[in-house]
């Protein structure tokens, strides 16, 4: 797939950032996340990494008003979404889940239109608006060719820039994206990859979980470190990611190398 920058930020759903203060979550008799101070602009890529359990998903999904925190603040622009009505905030937050379910038989085409959901009302039906959402999505993610085609019959790959098409069609200025390139082979994985570099460069705010570290170091911005629920490390990639690191998020030894081209560190693990 080949496409533009121009191709995703046909949108006007561009220009706000998002800034998280103070935020705590959990669940009975647990904290999952404990004290998160983040400011994300927009036209940039963050990537959440650490250890599983480290509440990363719970921060995006208290983030996307999913998960109500137990304190703090999350705004989008001049915005506090915990302050808005539900469809207010999807106006300016979608978020990609790890394992989207998808109503059985449907096609790639009504996939996307869910998307607009948060823009239909009682007195606002489907519009031409509508159609030039839906449309610009799955020209961007180059899944045009694949809207009368069922869900079910596509390739992973082909799945996964579908569910993206559904969230560019939403037109927030906050996308939020758990583990975006989860099950895709490597090939795919990159594809996806360069493809939320696009919806940033756009001008959207992106931040995704992901739990590959060098993929991370590479395709965003400013990484997050996180571990038992609090932010241990923040900024870009070649000044964050060291053995240090890695050995307090994972609990392993590891050389940490140059990729040739844009000296992003690369993460390798010692032997034994």
């Amino acid at each position: 797939m080949t496409k533009t920058t121009t191709d995703v930020a046909a949108s006007p759903a561009t220009g706000l950032g998002l800034t998280v203060e103070a935020l705590t979550a959990g669940y009975p008799g647990r904290t999952a996340v404990a004290g998160v101070d983040l400011e994300l602009p927009a036209g940039e890529v963050t990537a959440i990494v650490g250890p599983n359990g480290c509440g990363k998903s719970t921060l995006l999904r208290a983030i996307a008003r999913l998960h109500k925190p137990d304190s703090g603040t999350v705004r989008a622009g001049d915005a506090d979404v915990w302050q808005l009505t539900r469809r207010r905030a999807a106006h300016r937050i979608a978020l990609l889940p790890q394992s989207p379910q998808a109503p059985e038989a449907v096609t790639v085409a009504g996939l996307v239109r869910y998307g607009r959901h948060p823009h239909q009302g009682l007195f606002r039906q489907w519009s031409r608006e509508d159609e030039r959402a839906v449309r610009s999505a799955l020209e961007a993610t180059g899944t045009a060719e694949l809207a009368g085609r069922r869900l079910d019959q596509l390739s992973g790959g082909q799945r996964q820039r579908c569910w993206l098409a559904m969230v560019l069609a939403q037109e927030t200025p906050v996308v939020l994206l758990d583990e975006p390139t989860s099950a895709l082979d490597l090939g795919h994985g990159v594809e996806v990859l360069e493809l939320v570099r696009e919806v940033a460069a756009g001008g959207r705010t992106v931040l995704m979980v992901l739990h590959d570290l060098a993929a991370a170091a590479r395709y965003a911005d400013t990484l997050v470190a996180m571990n038992d629920g609090r932010v241990v490390a923040q900024g870009p990639a070649r000044e964050v990611v060291s053995s240090e690191l890695v050995k307090e998020l994972y609990g392993i030894e590891a050389d940490i190398l140059r990729a040739p081209g844009d000296d992003s560190p690369v993460v390798v693990p010692r032997r034994g």
